[in-house]
């Protein structure tokens, strides 16, 4: 059983492949997690141990020999927290390094606990559009720990250089048009151009974590937050780069209350490159109930704001108030936010998740006025088939993402749901649908193969009138016509991909990888099509696969 589910501890990385697997066993087992809650990403470590534990105390439980190596990763990965004993390496390096399959070194005593690991990815591959390669180098350090059990601490950082494909390239460079741009990478933030083509970035995040009382952690550093139960979340995502934030999660039996004051980054058009950015401030809450045993409802409320001071509000610092009174009260024309999101497992196999968000609700638009472009929403449904069709680790999931015209713009850079010139949600903005479908097929331990399909549409702005596709652009320039507004206006970019990727796992956390992506991308604008096919090869040590799916 679990050491001590009280004691502090560092949280996963986010990680899809890693969370599929927390969130599989969730499904199988037909309960929700009572040490967290499915909604608010990233987990803590020990609750991560905690479902572990559950399961495997379940003897009614149908688990297969791969399940059964899944667990034990997850355990290892996490083995500190423990009170089982985990197995030793058989051959550690030097006899220091590498004595457990997870950490490069580790030091562990009655008051501090640290453990180290390097950080590596390579990948090479060709793109049919460029005669250069794809390439991608990074190295860097991931270390955790605590001290006393009573501060939990994480840091990360990584130097890497490369090129990617055509589609993220132009991604990156036209994400802030019409009014100028900053060359960004989804997740990173800001990267320096290399040689003609290439990409030069830094990452690095880290917090410290502490329990004040047993109900409530406090999490202080720079990160990423997710929220929803899907590949894509229209609440709060982690495409953007990583931001500054307090974070206070409150758990009382079955509610589970988070608060997010974060201090993110507006690049306001024509910045000289010695001028400092400007800053603006979310304020973000989440209610989360789980109502019985295999459904939870989440409700979900966020400001964004910004002064040219650069200054906070502290009106927005209080973790029980509604926002929008906030904002009524002040007399401001901050944006505000409110969302809702479900989750329901059944049969033992299912899982039907859906998020609805509406962006500064008002009654008479939503209800009087046909197409109006103040009605303002995203909605998102999902299902997860686990172990389809009684085929043992094979795991399917359909979703549905659709966002209405001007969602999540503002009137400003500092208003609309953007950091660092990333949205804060969907990569695709606003003014778009789109459907995936994922294959994860796990045939045995150390190999799984993953399929992505996607198709969307996505209505941008080209012709120098505000439709709606562009958050970064003000939605009181531009707009063509006030009412008759709908999804996919404008110039429509249809996009079609598939994306095959197999993976075997060497050793602990230790991945090769080989990709074959086909995208295809059609618009009335001949300019905007492109039709690419790339093939790449990689390797991985702790650290997540890099999702390109767009």
């Amino acid at each position: 059983m679990l050491e001590n589910v009280v004691a502090q501890a560092p949280f996963v990385p986010l990680n899809d492949d890693y969370y599929h697997l927390i969130d599989r066993y969730e499904v199988k087992r037909n309960r929700l997690s009572e040490a967290y809650h499915v909604a608010m990403k990233p987990f803590q470590r020990t609750a991560v141990l905690a479902l572990v534990d559950s399961l495997e105390a379940d003897r009614q439980m149908p688990l297969n020999h791969t399940d059964f190596f899944n667990l034990q990763y997850l355990k290892n990965d996490s083995w500190e927290w423990t009170s089982e004993a985990t197995p030793m390496s058989r051959r550690p390096f030097w006899k220091r390094f590498y004595k457990k399959p997870a950490d490069l070194f580790y030091v562990q005593d009655k008051n501090f606990d640290l453990h180290v690991s390097p950080v590596t990815h390579l990948i090479l591959g060709q793109e049919n559009t460029s005669d250069d390669y794809l390439w991608l180098t990074s190295r860097g350090v991931e270390l955790r720990g605590t001290v006393g059990k009573k501060v939990g601490f994480y840091s990360y950082v990584t130097d890497s250089q490369g090129m990617f494909g055509q589609y993220v390239r132009d991604y990156t460079q036209t994400v802030r048009a019409p009014d100028g741009f900053t060359q960004v990478l989804p997740a990173e933030g800001q990267v320096k151009t290399l040689r003609r083509l290439g990409t030069d970035f830094t990452s690095a995040r880290g917090y410290i974590s502490v329990n004040p009382i047993k109900q409530i952690n406090l999490q202080f550093g720079h990160d990423r937050n997710f929220i929803g139960s899907g590949y894509r979340s229209l609440l709060l995502s982690d495409w953007s780069a990583p931001y500054l934030f307090l974070k206070a999660t409150t758990k009382l039996g079955r509610f589970h209350y988070t608060n997010i004051w974060a201090n993110m980054m507006y690049n306001q058009a024509n910045r000289a490159s010695d001028e400092p950015r400007n800053k603006k401030y979310a304020a973000i809450h989440h209610l989360s109930i789980n109502l019985s045993k295999n459904f939870s409802l989440g409700i979900f409320e966020a400001e964004m704001y910004g002064r040219e001071n650069n200054k906070l509000d502290a009106n927005y610092f209080n973790p029980i108030i509604f926002y929008r009174f906030v904002e009524f009260y002040l007399g401001s024309s901050d944006n505000a936010f409110i969302g809702v999101d479900v989750r329901w497992n059944f049969l033992k196999h299912f899982g039907f998740y859906s998020q609805f968000i509406m962006d500064e609700f008002k009654t008479s638009e939503y209800f009087s006025v046909k197409g109006s472009w103040a009605k303002k929403f995203g909605f998102q449904a999902g299902l997860k088939y686990i172990d389809a069709f009684g085929i043992k680790n094979l795991d399917l999931q359909g979703e549905l993402n659709l966002v209405r015209p001007y969602t999540y713009a503002h009137k400003s850079g500092f208003n609309n749901y953007i950091h660092f010139d990333l949205p804060l949600a969907h990569p695709l903005g606003a003014n778009f649908w789109e459907g995936l479908g994922i294959v994860r097929y796990q045939p045995s331990p150390k190999l799984t193969f993953y399929g992505t399909l996607m198709r969307s549409r996505h209505g941008v702005d080209i012709d120098g009138r505000n439709w709606g596709g562009n958050i970064h652009a003000s939605y009181e320039v531009g707009r063509p016509s006030n009412t008759g507004n709908f999804i996919g206006q404008g110039t429509p970019i249809d996009v079609s991909l598939i994306d095959m990727r197999v993976s075997y796992m060497l050793k602990h956390n230790f991945f090769i990888d080989g990709r074959l992506m086909m995208r295809n991308q059609e618009s009335p604008r001949e300019a905007l099509r492109l039709n690419t096919t790339s093939t790449t090869f990689g390797l991985r040590l702790n650290i997540p696969y890099r999702q390109q799916i767009f």
